[in-house]
């Protein structure tokens, strides 16, 4: 009598093994640091991964209250690495407890199962980030006020809201950069997705390292809320295909936030830092309102839009290429119906005639001639 063989488990550090239980290990690297805060010894070099660092406080003489900002530097990467694997940890939650039990009930292919995981993890990020960074702007009046963009410039003091969102902004896109080799993402979709995700981290480091702050979180907070409509309508086309309304809110949106986008950066760049330039170029203080540096990040953000306008444009081709290509065949249909319903009265009054004859009256009998 044979045994059956049971399934053999892969080999510590494989790759089928970090794939399996990298959220696994992601938590518990979390509840390392988590621990370490507890004993005081090992407290003091935790705490540089959890608490965001580089504190700066202003006391004012008039008053005593304390106005506290934050600044950036070197140990960020630690606060970076922490909030990247909490990242890890919460998109592995997501797609256990809420995208896989979907999945099972749609019953989808290969291409939209990963493209349906793919618009649920990001239609969840879209939706907190805008929250968060719509709540900032809120409590800041940014938007209220373009001038701040530039005035005062440059902005190396940063509340706590402001640094801390853009460590986890940072940590997320760094963390979809694993998640392409941890999700085992097909071949076809590596070079689109990375695509996006090295913009994500150039545009939002830029903006970080350069104290362009302002900017980027205003340019984020409408930019997230056109891609959650996106991916929210994508999620409803997978339930059902007749759901396309979204996308034609989406593509009125997406043309007005790329016309904003370029509006604030030329203003940005073009007028209010080049009137406001100060010529001693300094890493220390922060400043890079420089000529350089603002033809360098006004060209990037042009060529960003440009790129997404022109894939926009193709995408929208290709949709009405299909939605045509989808109409002539109903059109034949259509016409061949039409057509028989037009010969049928003929045949049925050819039957109907052809039956009065056998039914009523004799047909006509030829003599023949004698012979």
């Amino acid at each position: 009598m044979r045994f059956r063989r049971k399934n053999r488990s892969p080999a510590v550090l494989s790759h089928e093994f970090i794939i399996q239980n990298h959220a696994d290990a992601a938590s518990f690297l979390v509840m390392v640091f988590l621990l370490g805060l507890i004993a005081e010894a090992p407290a003091k070099s935790t705490i540089i991964f959890i608490a965001v660092q580089y504190n700066v406080t202003y006391t004012i003489d008039d008053n005593s209250e304390q106005f506290h900002f934050y600044d950036y530097g070197p140990k960020d990467f630690a606060t970076i690495f922490f909030y990247m694997l909490v990242a890890i940890y919460l998109h592995a939650v997501i797609q256990e407890y809420i995208l896989d039990k979907i999945n099972r009930r749609l019953h989808l292919s290969k291409t939209k199962h990963s493209k349906f995981n793919e618009s649920g993890q990001l239609a969840f990020f879209y939706l907190f980030s805008f929250i968060w960074g719509a709540s900032i702007l809120n409590a800041e009046e940014f938007m209220m006020n373009p001038t701040s963009l530039w005035k005062d410039y440059p902005h190396s003091r940063m509340l706590f809201q402001v640094k801390f969102f853009y460590i986890c902004q940072i940590a997320y896109w760094l963390h979809a950069l694993l998640e392409l080799y941890f999700q085992r993402i097909q071949k076809e979709d590596i070079p689109r997705q990375l695509c996006y995700i090295c913009l994500y981290i150039a545009h939002i480091s830029g903006a970080y390292i350069l104290n362009l702050q302002r900017l980027g979180l205003i340019l984020m907070v409408p930019h997230y809320l056109v891609e959650l409509i996106f991916h929210a309508s994508r999620l409803f086309y997978f339930s059902d295909e007749n759901k396309q309304k979204g996308f034609t809110i989406w593509a009125l949106l997406f043309v007005m936030v790329r016309l904003l986008t370029l509006t604030l950066s030329v203003l940005t760049f073009g007028f209010g830092l080049a009137r406001a330039e100060d010529p001693g170029f300094s890493i220390a203080d922060g400043n890079f309102n420089v000529l350089p540096v603002r033809i360098g990040c006004l060209g990037a953000v042009c060529l960003t839009q440009a790129w997404m306008m022109w894939k926009f444009i193709n995408f929208q081709l290709k949709k009405w290429r299909e939605h045509v290509n989808n109409q002539i065949p109903k059109k034949k249909i259509t016409n061949t119906k039409n057509k028989r319903t037009k010969k049928e009265p003929n045949r049925a009054t050819f039957v109907n005639g052809a039956a009065k004859s056998e039914c009523g009256a004799s047909p006509r009998i030829r003599k023949s001639k004698p012979v």
